[in-house]
């Protein structure tokens, strides 16, 4: 199999080339291929011929994507359809990262694939606009919701955190947003798995479990800085420029679906100082 993998320098995109490391694998950079240029985009994929394209590459920067809407939809929006018209020209499969942010948090129960699409904010827009528009382009393609991402291949929160905890002698944290922590490498190797079954749908990929930001905290300090205190806050008192969804844990019966489970999300973020040397 031959996988060319858009987005591979982030945090995710990393993992992904490891993940496809026993295949024909390419990995592109938005040096390599601006998205927001169907030219570049064509061009690359022809280049490459792939059986599967891997889209990870967005503009993620949620807050950033509330100040800069337009760069948002260019990027997540337009540049996922020029892929995806590419990806149809050539024939290759298509598998689309998305986001828990589709959704607007209103449930308290695990969100499943079928749940309406309502998000709260710009950067759930232009996904939830882009999953849409790459259903109509190519019906058999596979999107792949996922969430709160860390990993050892840059900046994440944990690492956010730990750095904080270095400086700083209490930290204060969201209490009352819950949702998925999802290791990169755990990820990356379940989408890997997924191409090999040839997936096509909505597919909710995380480490199983969930938690609030704070409950996430303090299980990255419990062995690392115990001694820094860690303080529950509302989100009404820690504002921010994009409002995020109260509750976006997602269900993992898609992925159970084709014989895939991941760990707890506490396994994965042992694994994940261990990766880091800690």
């Amino acid at each position: 199999m031959r996988a060319l993998i858009f987005g591979a320098s982030g945090l995710l995109g990393k993992d992904l080339v490891s993940a496809f490391a026993t295949h024909d694998v390419l990995g592109l950079t938005s040096k390599d291929a601006d998205l927001r240029d169907a030219e570049q985009v064509l061009s690359a994929i022809r280049n490459a011929q792939p059986d599967w394209i891997v889209l990870s590459a967005a503009y993620a920067d949620v807050d950033g994507c509330e100040k800069d809407p337009a760069r948002a939809f260019a990027v997540n929006l337009d540049g996922a359809a020029h892929v995806a018209r590419a990806a149809s020209q050539i024939g290759s499969r298509l598998l689309f990262l998305s986001s828990d942010y589709v959704f607007d948090g209103e449930k308290r129960t695990p969100y499943e694939t079928d749940n309406p699409r309502n998000p709260i904010n710009i950067y759930g827009r232009s996904k939830a606009e882009a999953e849409t528009m790459l259903l109509e382009i190519i019906p058999e393609c596979c999107i792949v919701r996922t969430s709160w991402l860390f990993g050892a291949g840059g900046k994440c929160f944990p690492d956010t955190i730990l750095k904080l905890a270095h400086t700083q002698p209490e930290l204060r944290v969201v209490d009352d947003q819950r949702g998925c922590p999802t290791y990169t490498l755990d990820l990356a190797n379940a989408i890997a798995a997924l191409t090999r079954k040839q997936a096509s749908g909505i597919v909710h990929i995380t480490n199983s479990g969930s938690c609030s930001w704070y409950e996430f905290t303090r299980s990255i300090l419990t062995a690392r800085s115990p001694q820094t205190k860690v303080i529950p806050v509302t989100t009404a008192e820690f504002p921010r420029p994009a409002k995020r969804p109260a509750y976006s844990v997602l269900s993992s019966l898609s992925l159970r679906g084709f014989g895939i489970e991941l760990s707890d999300w506490q396994d994965a973020l042992t694994r994940y100082f261990q990766q880091r040397g800690d």
